[in-house]
């Protein structure tokens, strides 16, 4: 126990000019961008051939799903992209049931505002995303001031369901090209973190900050090999192989070889051989352990066990996103009726520009206000400029909006701001549809309505405080220190089975990252008590001793050398 007593939170100096620093683009920044045009274009452009342009925000609301899940292997794809389409659906049918029943515009921004609650607490809870709940809470906000009346629902619902469909499609295209590009991806950028980590494993906060890196990159690795589902392929049984050598390289970074796990990442990308790895308890045939030959598969005996574990119910993962539903109910309820009072004719912007602020604290939550204000100010200058061209004609409307499509999913990755460049004419841009507005007006109002939303969104998210996130630090620890324990009393068990041994380390290694996440979001929270941050350290540091250990007791210490040359051809099975 720390003996530190805890302390109110010194004020915290809010960045701005970091908030706003470019960061390294995605690996696959253009997947996205691609699949999002793909499955835009086609519904708008037969829009336009029907004269019917009106109608494109609603097929555009299913096409936007393509934007999602493409950080997921093509089985778990599949089903998240439909989940995906049938929540849009969702708050789509109660924004255009809530818009022909009522035109009290306070009603309408109460049921939007309860709407992104839902949508943002559910999108955390199932970590859908990027880009989470912005997307779905932008279509059912600007739908609901939409004039309807109950008989176009139907006819509106199913233009936005055939797109949805579309856009599944879309999003399902690789998959006979490259059946486990997903997961290649992630044990790339496992490997590539554990290189980091081994090659900066000297201590000090550089080495703190690449250890938690790699343990994150290895966590999710797993995450996303686990949701291919309960068969696994040849191809990704090899893959999990090359995760176990990047966490073994976490355990023991000194007996790590950067070279070979930058190589190993290097033949994983593509859609080349996956290499073998070997077994790295052995050297010229002979065990490391005592009791016989030991088999590969013994190293892989944890996966198949985590496998057989269901995931937590839906309400136990909902229940501690309270106080962010909460937030963002206020928030975005606050800012449209502000937007209401000052005269705005669409208030669902300010309400949007709430919503698209909360993340897991306080600080983040202030760095995207101050991201998103940025980047729309900016953003209303490229819609001015790029407006005379889209009024040329419905064809020119809709192929700057494929543009703006493209240049925000292209962007995005870099900085939010950025991206919000091209999303702030993507939304004026759409307001057009049904006709063409005075540019003055629709600048004005966005400008106006975004700093409305930045300020009584944050406003909003400091008043109302977390107190959770303390006892969330509290109970994390504690599950290391359970685990910790527990993998302990397994390695030292000379009759311990390789199954058990890997199960106590992966569940150790998961209680880490989840301890550091934790951690991490609560630091950035206000009005809190100083956190233990001593007992988080030493947590985590005798938590990689005893990984370390554990490693050294299974003999999963890897082998000098290069990579082997004895590989196998890609999986074609999906």
């Amino acid at each position: 126990m720390s003996s530190a007593t805890p302390t109110p939170t010194r004020v915290r100096r809010l960045p701005v000019v970091g908030a706003l620093r470019l960061g390294r683009p995605s690996d696959v920044w253009f997947k996205p961008a691609l699949s999002v045009v793909a499955a835009v274009a086609p519904p708008s452009l037969l829009l336009v051939a029907l004269g019917r342009l009106d109608l494109a925000a609603y097929t555009m609301a299913g096409s936007l799903c393509a934007l999602y899940g493409h950080n997921r292997p093509y089985p778990a794809r599949a089903k998240v992209l439909a989940w995906v389409i049938l929540g849009m659906l969702g708050g789509l049918a109660v924004a255009l049931v809530a818009a022909s029943l009522t035109r009290n515009a306070v009603v309408l921004v109460t049921v939007g505002a309860l709407l992104a609650a839902v949508q943002k607490a559910v999108c955390d809870a199932t970590r859908v995303g990027p880009p989470a709940h912005v997307i779905l809470t932008f279509v059912s906000s600007a739908t609901l001031f939409v004039p309807q009346t109950l008989g176009q629902v139907p006819g509106h619902l199913a233009l936005a369901a055939a797109a949805g469909a579309w856009a599944w499609l879309v999003g399902m295209a690789p998959a006979p090209l490259r059946p486990h590009g997903p997961e290649r991806r992630a044990t790339a950028q496992a490997l590539k973190a554990a290189a980091v980590y081994a090659e900066t494993a000297r201590g000090g906060e550089e080495g703190a900050g690449a250890r938690s890196a790699a343990y994150a990159a290895v966590h999710a690795a797993w995450q996303t090999l686990l949701a291919a589902g309960n068969r696994p392929s040849t191809t990704r049984r090899a893959l999990e192989r090359l995760v176990v050598r990047a966490e073994v390289a976490l355990a023991a970074p000194a007996d790590a070889d950067p070279a070979r796990l930058r190589a190993w990442a290097g033949a994983v990308r593509g859609t080349g051989r996956v290499p073998r790895t070997g077994d790295p308890r052995q050297e010229d045939g002979v065990p490391h352990r005592d009791g016989g030959p030991l088999r590969e598969r013994d190293e892989l005996a944890g996966v198949a066990a985590e496998r057989a574990v269901a995931p937590r119910p839906l309400w136990s993962r909902l229940s501690p996103l309270a106080p962010v539903a909460v937030r963002t109910a206020l928030g975005c309820a606050l800012a449209g009726y502000v937007s209401l009072a000052l005269g705005a004719d669409r208030p669902y912007w300010a309400l949007v520009t709430a919503a698209s602020l909360y993340q897991a604290n306080v600080t983040l939550t202030w760095s995207r206000a101050v991201q998103r204000v940025v980047g729309n100010l900016v953003g209303v200058l490229l819609f001015a400029a790029i407006t005379p061209v889209a009024q040329l004609g419905p064809l020119a409307l809709v192929l700057c909006i494929l543009a703006c499509n493209f240049g925000a999913e292209a962007l995005i990755g870099r900085n939010y701001w950025l991206g919000s460049v091209c999303v702030t004419p993507l939304a004026l841009l759409v307001t057009e549809l049904p006709g063409y507005q005075p540019t003055g007006e629709l600048v004005t109002d966005r400008v106006v309505d975004t700093l409305i939303g930045a300020l009584v969104g944050f406003t909003a998210a400091v008043a109302v405080t977390n107190r959770r996130a303390g006892r969330r630090v509290e109970r994390a620890l504690t599950s290391v220190d359970r685990a910790r324990e527990h993998a302990a009393r397994v390695a030292a068990d000379p009759a311990a089975t390789p199954a058990a041994l890997e199960a106590a380390r992966r569940g150790l290694a998961a209680a880490v990252v989840d301890l550091r996440a934790t951690a991490d979001a609560a630091a950035g929270e206000w009005w809190q008590r100083a956190l233990p941050q001593e007992r988080v350290v030493l947590a985590e540091q005798a938590a990689h001793r005893t990984l370390a250990a554990t490693v050294r007791r299974q003999g999963l210490l890897p082998d000098p050398g290069t990579i082997s040359t004895h590989t196998h051809t890609e999986d074609a099975s999906p």
